[in-house]
């Protein structure tokens, strides 16, 4: 086997996602059921249009509870984050994982012409790196 060397290697192909007309309770079973730290969120024909976390999710519950409001009418296009931070199949493991540590993000949408092709946490980039790391260790002559 190879080593992981691009975002290729490592991503989750089809990923699970949200679609962004869902309700702030649709979002958070979908969350807790697949144990999911964060989702990408689609719109009606699949385009990806934000990214949804637990953090998301929290701060709204929280804002809702002190406020009194309710959380069954908040939708997840109110409160996901617009602004994506995605790679490309081609991306370098390394650069992504440079760049998810500096803006401290725990995954990223892999998005090709446009259209979803897969996500990448960092329990991915992790495994990557530890893979490049022990074939170094292995292959060094002595």
């Amino acid at each position: 086997m190879p080593t992981p060397s691009t975002i290729k290697d490592c991503m989750r192909r089809n990923p699970l996602t949200i679609n962004c007309n869902d309700n702030l309770a649709q979002a958070v079973e979908t969350l807790v059921e697949y144990k999911l730290t964060g989702v990408t969120v689609v719109d009606d024909e699949g385009q990806p249009v934000g990214v949804l976390s637990e953090i998301d999710c929290i701060k709204t519950v929280l804002n809702a509870i002190y406020n009194e409001g309710d959380t069954e009418f908040a939708l997840v296009q109110d409160i996901m984050t617009q602004d994506i931070n995605s790679c490309a199949p081609g991306d370098s493991i390394v650069e992504v994982a440079a760049d998810m540590l500096a803006t401290r993000q725990r995954r990223r949408p892999v998005i090709e012409n446009g259209r979803l092709v897969g996500q990448v946490s960092s329990s991915n980039i992790l495994w990557a790196l530890m893979e490049n790391s022990r074939r170094r260790v292995h292959t060094k002559s002595p």
